[in-house]
């Protein structure tokens, strides 16, 4: 009987090391093949293909002559290399990430793989390790972080300042009518003017709290940023003082651009102080602006910032720079590096909430010893430019009011300190905490409500309502901060008006008089 006999397979034909080094340079990752020398673990590079050498800044020739440990940043840590050694040798290959050594002594963040290769007795005898440069994508993650982590602080800030406008308007409001009554007394009259104007402090910082929350009330308006740096250099050039000089590079036929003018004002010498105090030995500070495109996919501002047409405002200064730690919280409200007395904290954090509320986007280039630069972008707009005259304050009313109000505020302090003061004006108020206690005041009371000192949010208006229904001719102060203040959308123009916290009760009595006598 005769035994078939079993047919050998053919054995694989070896790929031609042409078209081994053909695919390797076609790789977009960085290759790496090294030999294992041990004891002491080294790995000797032995190739790498085109997408390393451009990685690393070197020839083939110049990476033969280093181990290959050494490109990591963390390379002379030998336990670390110990570790991802072991790894490899089991056959079980490892992972990891970190930054890599660029030729000229920068640095770049990468992702690696490497895996053993073994040699015929089954004992690890070279390293085959890919690349791939996440500089980029890193980059994109802290400035995500970085974004929801203001985010979150500015709603925080915003909360704070909510609370405290309460407290300032009841401050600043009992410091307007105890002035009336010390009018005649000057030292009296000194010692209270000094509380107000401690009060109103404090409200300018709550506004930049509000500002950096992106709850602070704005005019926008079509502007030319060159005009606006022109009509503040002398007083930057004074804020600079003998510190050093202030250059002015505008270019021409600037773009405009739509931004509240007293805001960025602030924007702008917020700015120009921070510099002045990075300043040595008489430096100088450069504020320059341009017109900047930003084009999809070519810009790597681009997913920063959309694709468009920008103004760009950079302010520069060659002082002291700015390290990448302190960087990451440089716009976190009360985040210094001053002493202590020498600065809030806020400036920074203002500059970057009314930026964000403009629809722009700013971004730093500092490092330490080598100067600082802010580059603001502002999206340009095609609209004709606005004049920007401040418009003159009305004078406070001369006549005395008569007329019932309906005043609703949760805030017991606040409340009694508005009604007293339109109580003493003549006015008959009735002052409530809640919508259920004025509706039944406002049914209760011997006269029609012709005025509404209210919040305009749901039961605010629905308590508007019925309170029409019953005289066409109410009149509504919608009183709130700036993120719940809205218009009453079917109550006439004329017949409403708003008031943000925290106020001047000047403001309120000329907001009521003008309502009832439209």
């Amino acid at each position: 009987m005769k035994t078939a006999r079993r047919k050998r397979a053919p054995a694989a034909k070896p790929v031609p090391q042409a078209l081994l080094a053909a695919a390797l340079a076609a790789q977009t990752d960085g290759v790496v093949l090294s030999r294992i020398c041990a004891p002491p673990v080294r790995l000797k590079i032995l190739f790498a293909n085109d997408a390393f050498c451009t990685m690393t800044g070197r020839t083939r020739a110049e990476l033969g002559e280093h181990p290959q440990w050494m490109l990591h940043v963390d390379g002379s840590d030998f336990d670390q290399v110990e570790r991802w050694f072991r790894r490899a040798k089991a056959g079980r290959g490892c992972a990891g990430e970190g930054y890599l050594l660029h030729k000229d002594g920068s640095t770049f963040y990468a992702a690696w793989q490497f895996s053993a290769v073994f040699d015929r007795r089954g004992r690890p005898s070279h390293l085959i390790a890919t690349y791939r440069d996440t500089t980029e994508k890193r980059r994109l993650q802290e400035s995500l972080v970085q974004t929801q982590r203001l985010e979150a602080v500015g709603r925080l800030a915003g909360g704070v300042a909510h609370d405290f406008n309460n407290l300032l308007s009841v401050i600043n409001g009992y410091c307007e009518m105890l002035a009336a009554q010390v009018s005649d007394r000057p030292q009296a009259l000194r010692e209270v003017s000094e509380i107000h104007r401690a009060g109103l402090r404090a409200a300018g910082l709550t506004r930049q709290l509000l500002a950096f929350g992106r709850r602070q009330p704005m005019d926008p308006r079509v502007i030319n940023l060159n005009r606006l740096v022109q009509e503040h250099a002398q007083i930057m050039s004074r804020l600079i003082g003998n510190a050093g000089q202030l250059e002015l590079e505008l270019a021409e036929n600037i773009g405009r651009v739509r931004a509240d003018p007293s805001q960025f004002q602030q924007v702008l010498l917020n700015l120009v102080i921070n510099a002045r105090d990075a300043l040595r030995d008489r430096g100088r500070i450069t504020i320059s602006t341009s017109n900047r495109e930003i084009k999809p996919g070519l810009n790597r501002r681009s997913s920063d910032t959309p694709p468009g047409r920008y103004v760009c405002l950079t302010v520069t200064d060659n002082g002291t720079g700015i390290d990448a730690e302190t960087q990451k919280h440089l716009f976190e409200p009360f985040f210094t590096t001053k002493p202590e007395g020498k600065g809030t904290g806020l400036g920074l954090a203002l500059v970057y909430g009314v930026v964000q509320q403009s629809g722009g986007t700013i971004q730093v280039r500092s490092a330490l010893l080598a100067g600082s630069t802010f580059e603001i972008l502002l999206p340009e707009v095609r609209e004709a430019e606005d004049d920007t005259a401040p418009a003159k304050a009305t004078p406070l009313p001369a006549t005395r009011g008569h007329e019932t109000l309906l005043l609703v505020e949760e805030d017991e302090l606040v409340r009694k300190m508005i009604a007293g003061m339109l109580n003493a004006d003549g006015y008959r108020v009735l002052a409530v905490r809640d919508t259920a206690e004025a509706l039944t005041a406002s049914r209760a009371a011997e006269r029609p409500v012709q005025l509404l000192i209210a919040s305009p949010d749901a039961d605010g208006q629905a308590l508007a309502h019925e309170l029409h229904a019953r005289s066409s001719a109410l009149r509504m102060l919608c009183v709130g901060t700036f993120d719940t203040l809205r218009p009453v959308g079917w109550l006439e123009a004329k017949r409403q008006a708003t008031i943000e916290k925290p106020f001047a009760l000047s403001e309120v009595l000329r907001h009521v008089r003008a309502l009832l006598d439209a």
